[in-house]
């Protein structure tokens, strides 16, 4: 069984929040912080109250301790938090391999089924899927972002269930586990592409499809190609906002754009980058994240 990897960083208490929340979405295993003074004559002593949550997210010089699946996926994390304004003040200290363990149990302990809606579920290979469940899409944790468990990957896939079956042809940009061009044929897309930076993610995305027996083309950025009923893209708001002008362009008329990866915070900066070509607005919020929604006039 290969190794698991681990980034770490040096950060002060401020930041502790919005790493925690970015290493979430960026599809970190397990995010611990301890006291980078620990043992020294800066330590400081941090406790809350029994079944309380701590007073405080961290200490003022925090050690954060992030797992990943694999080394690549460790340094794709540390760059793009490095690109974050919320980053300011924090030192990557590096990313080192850990010691093999029964990652696999470990792992399919953490993940149940995970309600969409009432009737739609995103169910790990190793469960049944509920009573109440009409669709269902067949998903085991892998080493490409999107299980179902994050706010964001929850909310694109509310808004494909309650949007129905009117997106014949869609992208998915950023497409990670390929979970979201999944949700989509679930609920009527016809022609689905698929691509990501990551070569790792566009096979698990194959991979994924086949389990699902879904028909996708999966690629690189430069497979999507001419223009989408509906575009999706859960990256985050930094590189979303880079991507503006790509993502509009290959959204046809009257057809719906939908983004995510965005904090509560970020959304005018969002509507600001977006508004040579839609007009952005939040439709869902869940944990501090937000779903921002356009249809091209």
């Amino acid at each position: 069984m290969s190794s698991l990897f681990e980034l770490v960083l040096l950060a002060p208490e401020s930041a502790i929040e919005n790493l925690g929340e970015a290493l979430d979405a960026l599809d970190a295993l397990s995010v611990s912080v301890e006291d980078a003074d620990a043992l020294t004559p800066a330590e400081q002593a941090l406790f809350g109250e029994p079944g309380m949550p701590p007073p405080k997210e961290g200490w003022q010089r925090s050690r954060v301790q992030a797992l990943f699946a694999t080394e690549a996926a460790a340094r794709d994390a540390a760059q793009l938090l490095q690109a974050q304004d919320f980053f300011d003040g924090c030192e990557v200290l590096g990313v080192q391999p850990v010691a093999e363990q029964d990652w696999v149990r470990l792992t399919q302990s953490q993940f149940d089924p995970v309600e969409i809606t009432p009737s739609f579920w995103i169910v790990p290979s190793w469960h049944e899927p509920p009573a109440a469940a009409q669709q269902v899409i067949r998903l085991d944790p892998g080493l490409a972002f999107g299980t179902g468990t994050h706010p964001t990957t929850r909310m694109c896939l509310r808004w494909i269930a309650a949007q129905g079956h009117d997106q014949p042809r869609v992208l998915d940009y950023g497409c990670g586990s390929g979970i979201l061009a999944i949700g989509a044929a679930k609920f009527g897309a016809r022609h689905l592409d698929a691509v990501d930076i990551d070569p790792a993610a566009v096979e698990a995305t194959r991979l994924n499809a086949s389990a699902n027996h879904v028909q996708l083309t999966a690629g690189l950025p430069d497979a999507a190609q001419g223009v989408y009923d509906l575009v999706l893209a859960n990256i985050l708001a930094t590189p979303l906002k880079v991507l503006a002008p790509l993502l509009c362009a290959h959204v046809r008329e009257c057809g719906y754009l939908v983004l995510a990866g965005i904090l509560s915070r970020q959304a005018d900066e969002l509507r600001a980058a977006y508004s040579p070509w839609v007009s952005l607005s939040v439709s869902d919020e869940e944990e501090g994240w937000i779903l921002m929604t356009a249809r091209k006039a």
